[in-house]
């Protein structure tokens, strides 16, 4: 890949304390270098004043930029997807799928630029006129994590771009180079479009601290931010502390449930995709499996058949299915917590980090099914890695308790043929998670669906038809257009 056809050339990637290392092979692919604060702070203030300007710029007409943006990104879509490979390890159909998903959005944002409905309503006042009006927020910074290093802060910009906001970018320090490819796509249309101010979008870069400053300044109207419930807490209490706005994605610890009327092999394939896809490195990998008693001996064989034919290997080969882990990091974690759950009386089916020939500093590791008669803590806990834990239930309404006996709140599937059981575990006494699905694993998500989930999970949403209201603030309008002045609820209060 020329990375001169994302716009910029290696030169660039030479110097810096931000180093990327693929997983695929460990070897080093470039340095950029931290934001200093002097121009962190310069990027925050051109952001105060894009914002004055660009919300006034109509909202179709900011609705073109993403359009704009989006057809960009269609032409640059084989490089892109490339280096989300190279950076995040991810195999050729995800990353190329990701890269589609920036596209969605995009198309997505555009129509809604079209449809930021407000209210009108019903005075109780005679002669009088209420309506609800939405107004740009402010400047947004979004904080993303390593797994999905495009498709996170497009789902963000896009729809904050037409909202009227300006985006400043703190990606992960572990994907520099896929931010930097990205982001320079957008400036090459943001620098050709009239009405785009100086300082519309911008990239940070380095580690968690810029992130901290990000989160502090009271300039940023709305911090959204995507990672680990510990990160999110910090976030979280951070931004309320300035009366600010957060939206966040956090962890999952997604479950899935195979009735007795389900039907095998779409069982079989949704629940291999799910945990072993993305090297179980989703926060909606499927974590957790509650097989009906009579059909656990025979689905759990056919499992670990399919866990072991795995083509793992090579992202960068079309046949792999089950690429590497981000990094050694990663792995240990992976190991440990195989360890805790043996000494648990665990029975485990591979877990064990797999050789590929000429790749021995990449972390591979056979995607791992963990049997065990009753949840131990371990299990209830998210361990980005592909972990399977497998348990045998016998009534359903016991299975949906499982299904919610977790801190996280992401995302939920229920395998049936029966009516019944599906509209129990999509009812109000089913499943608490944000995402709850029918004869689908819980991981993947369209963009036409609001995406997000409950409790540790954070409780924010992204896309979905009113996911543009975070970005905007709502203003409650009333006119008088009499020459009275009555007040509401019959309040008098006569002046002679």
């Amino acid at each position: 890949m020329s990375l001169t056809t994302v716009g910029f050339d290696r030169a660039q990637l030479t110097f810096g304390d931000v180093a990327s290392h693929s997983p695929i092979d460990g070897r080093l692919l470039g340095r950029v270098p931290s934001t200093p604060p002097a121009e962190l702070e310069k990027i925050l203030s051109q952001s105060v004043t894009a914002f004055r300007q660009w919300r006034t710029v109509p909202a179709p007409r900011r609705g073109e930029l993403v359009r704009l943006f989006g057809e960009a990104v269609r032409h640059h879509k084989t490089e892109l997807a490339h280096l989300i490979t190279l950076e995040a390890g991810k195999i050729t159909s995800e990353a190329s799928g990701e890269v589609q998903e920036v596209i969605d959005i995009c198309d997505f944002a555009v129509g809604l630029s079209r449809q930021l409905y407000g209210l009108t309503i019903t005075s109780e006042r005679h002669e009088h006129h209420m309506m609800e009006r939405w107004h740009p927020l402010g400047p947004v910074g979004v904080i993303t994590a390593f797994n999905f290093p495009m498709a996170v802060w497009a789902w963000n910009t896009s729809l904050a771009l037409i909202c009227g906001n300006p985006v400043i970018w703190k990606p992960s320090e572990k994907t520099p180079l896929t931010a930097l490819a990205l982001s320079h796509v957008l400036n090459h249309v943001t620098a050709s479009f009239a009405e785009a101010p100086l300082g519309l979008t911008a990239l940070v870069q380095g580690d968690r601290h810029i992130g901290a400053s990000l989160v502090k300044d009271p300039r940023l109207a709305l911090i959204s931010a995507t990672g680990s419930t510990r990160m999110g807490r910090d976030v979280a209490g951070q931004v309320a502390s300035r009366f600010g706005r957060s939206l966040l994605e956090l962890g999952g610890n997604n479950a899935l449930i195979v009735t007795p009327s389900a039907r095998e092999d779409l069982a079989i394939r949704a629940i291999t995709f799910a945990a072993a896809g993305t090297a179980g490195q989703r926060c909606t990998s499927l974590r957790r499996l509650y097989i009906h008693h009579s059909r656990y001996d025979t689905i759990v064989a056919r499992l670990k058949k399919a866990f072991g034919s795995l083509r793992i290997g090579n992202p960068l080969s079309n046949d792999t299915l089950v690429g590497p882990l981000i990094d050694e990091a990663a792995f240990n974690a992976m190991q440990q917590s195989l360890a805790v759950a043996k000494a648990a009386g665990a029975r485990i089916t591979y877990g064990e980090r797999f050789a590929v020939p000429d790749l021995e500093d990449g972390f591979y590791v056979r995607p791992a099914i963990v049997e065990l008669d009753e949840a131990i803590e371990v299990s209830k806990q998210e361990t980005f890695a592909p972990i399977l834990y497998v348990f045998k239930y016998d009534q359903l309404n016991d299975a949906i308790e499982e299904n919610n006996r977790v801190a996280q709140g992401l995302s939920s599937s229920l395998i049936t043929q029966d009516l019944s059981e599906s509209e129990r575990f999509l009812s109000a006494e089913g499943s608490d998670c944000g995402i709850a699905n029918i004869n689908i694993g819980p991981s993947g998500a369209e963009i036409g669906g609001a995406f997000g989930g409950e409790k540790e999970t954070g409780g924010g949403r992204e896309a979905g038809s009113d996911s543009w209201k975070a970005y905007m603030r709502r203003q409650t309008q009333t006119i008088n257009y009499s020459a009275d002045l009555p007040l509401a609820q019959g309040v008098k209060f006569d002046v002679v």
